[in-house]
């Protein structure tokens, strides 16, 4: 690029100091209204753009791709999933994807917690009862939820997330299963007292709370499904803040309706914004508009982790967060 700025464009308003510090490393264009793209509005905005900066709202499928303009060689995701990005179509056009690692883990993990507590407590529920201005006072059987220490909690990925999961729930004496598509480290596992289940129907018939914190990829699609999900006891309560499509959204408030699983807490949902209609209705389901990265710390870091991404791009050298990388170098 000699001494030329890379022009970037983003495909979101993000932070105003991330903004800023954008502005000073790169030719920019910002979505300022922050108003989702069309993939026209994409293509009409990359004509002689270098980077694509989108986010989890973004669809980069292979269509898209394929048509952007040749001068893009870089998709610095603002986000750690790249599930909305066609890695393989990427790696044809030899554009490298990067994507935000690492800095989300903690935000991700307590807000978890947050559900973990929230569903069974029936937090969200009883402040509903304060606002309607129908709460008529304590009594002994009102609002009777189900206790979350001492508790079996199934988790559903043990990776950086799962782990951090895994963390904080020992300070409530709660005993710490896990599914994953590898078992971790013997370590590991000693420091989180965590015991891993190869079958995950197994672990689900099993625990009181389940928590998905695995990554979305097309094996991972409906991996809770129906069978899965009546697997689950009574009382259980599903949580999720890994991805909407992960578990089957419609069976889900079936099953809850229909009292065979206990409730849930929710971050994320299958087709977002949209969020099925029965779920609304039920009141043992805790619901958050996808908050699991929405902290000013998480997203600045986010934010650091893309302009690092691009500088290091654009400066020769192997970005720190590739998820394709392109042979020859660029």
């Amino acid at each position: 690029m000699g001494s030329q700025k890379p022009i970037i464009v983003v495909t979101r308003k993000l932070l105003s100091a991330t903004e800023t510090q954008m502005k000073r490393h790169f030719d920019t264009r910002f979505n300022v209204d922050d108003t989702p793209m069309s993939e026209s509005d994409i293509l009409n905005l990359t004509k002689d753009a270098d980077v694509i900066v989108p986010t989890v709202t973004d669809r980069i499928n292979a269509q898209l791709i394929r048509r952007l303009s040749e001068s893009v060689k870089l998709i610095a995701n603002f986000g750690v999933g790249v599930n909305h990005i066609n890695l393989e179509k990427a790696a044809d056009r030899k554009i490298v994807v990067t994507n935000t690692p690492g800095v989300l883990t903690d935000d991700t993990a307590d807000m978890t917690v947050c559900l973990l507590l929230a569903a069974p407590r029936r937090l969200t529920e009883g402040e509903r009862l304060i606002r309607s201005g129908e709460w008529s006072g304590w009594t002994p059987t009102s609002m009777i939820g189900h206790r979350f220490t001492g508790k079996k909690l199934g988790i559903i990925g043990m990776g950086r997330i799962g782990q951090a999961v895994a963390r904080r729930v020992q300070s409530f004496g709660i005993e710490v299963h896990y599914h994953n598509r590898n078992q971790v480290n013997s370590t590991i596992e000693s420091k989180l007292k965590a015991k891993y289940w190869g079958d995950l129907n197994e672990m689900l018939s099993r625990m009181d709370y389940v928590s998905v914190n695995c990554p979305y990829t097309p094996e991972t699609h409906h991996l809770l499904d129906e069978a899965r999900l009546r697997s689950m006891q009574p009382h259980a309560f599903l949580i999720n803040t890994a991805r909407g499509e992960i578990v089957d959204e419609k069976i889900l408030a079936k099953l809850i309706t229909k009292g065979v699983i206990a409730g849930a807490g929710l971050d994320v949902y299958e087709y977002e914004p949209s969020v099925e209609n029965k779920l609304l209705k039920l009141e043992n389901v805790v619901l958050a508009p996808h908050l699991g990265s929405a902290t000013f710390e998480g997203r600045l870091a986010m934010g650091e982790k893309v302009i690092e991404n691009i500088k290091s791009f654009f400066n020769g050298k192997d970005p720190p967060d590739m998820v394709v990388k392109v042979d020859p170098k660029y």
